[in-house]
Parts: C-alpha cells; structure tokens; sequence
C-alpha cells in the first residue's frame, strides 16, 4: 500500500513538473506594437533590419533592428514568430552563452511586432546578439 502511495506520489510531481515545462510551448502571446512614435522635428533612426536565425530546439523567424526615437533606444522584432516557454527573457549579448549580457525584460509575445526599449546607457551596437533566453533552464 505504501509503494502505490509512493508511486502515486512521484507520478503526480512529475506530471506537475511535465505540464510547467510543456504547456507554455501551446500558448501563443501575439503584440502588434506599431514603430516608436517621435516628437515633432525628431526623426527616427532604424538600423539594417537583421533576420532572426532559430536554433533546432527553438525555432524562430522574423527580423530585428535597432530604432532610436525620442532619446531612446528600441530593439524591434519585426514579422516575430517563436514558440513558447516558462521563463523567456530578451537580451543583448556579446556571447551564445549569455554571460555578458543585458537584461531587456520578459519576452511578451510569441508572434507579431515588438518593441524592447534598452536602459539608458547602453548601446546596443556593443552587442552582437539580441537572444530569446530561458533564465530557468
């Protein structure tokens, strides 16, 4: 009796840990942010619209720029689409591994156009990647 209680157990953690892991990939987040707005007499500055390259776990499309506008700075997602899953943030980074990086907050949408303002500062040229990252895994 105890064996079944045990197994029951660790059969409902699993099951509990299983669904927190998979369950986000179905949900899908769409945002359609249209290009920072600007004052009158500013203009605004997008860089090359770069494409977003995807990984064999996690794949990815769409393309991603840099747009100043108003003293600030956006990374842009343009044409975004990804899957989904616990504990997404976007970064800045110099490295794959994102050991040198900046934190742009949690990732809000899964498909559409994006906006990701960058902290005062920091120039997002210094940075060669702009990733999608899981702080958890």
């Amino acid at each position: 009796m105890i064996k079944k209680v045990i197994i029951a157990f660790i059969s409902i953690i699993i099951l509990a840990v299983a669904y927190y892991a998979i369950s986000p990939i179905f949900i899908k987040k769409v945002v359609n942010e249209s290009t920072p707005s600007v004052s009158k007499g500013e203009n605004v500055v997008t860089s090359n619209k770069v494409s977003i390259i995807d990984t064999k776990t996690h794949p990815a499309s769409g393309e991603v720029s840099i747009v100043k506008s108003d003293s600030k700075t956006y990374i842009r997602y343009e044409n975004f689409k990804t899957l989904n899953g616990p504990d997404l943030f976007v970064y800045l980074s110099n490295d794959l591994d994102a050991k040198d990086f900046v934190n742009l907050g949690e990732l809000r949408a899964t498909e559409g156009n994006v906006n990701y303002e960058v902290p005062q500062g920091v120039d997002a040229k210094n940075y060669k990647y702009v990733m999608v990252w899981c702080k958890q895994f």
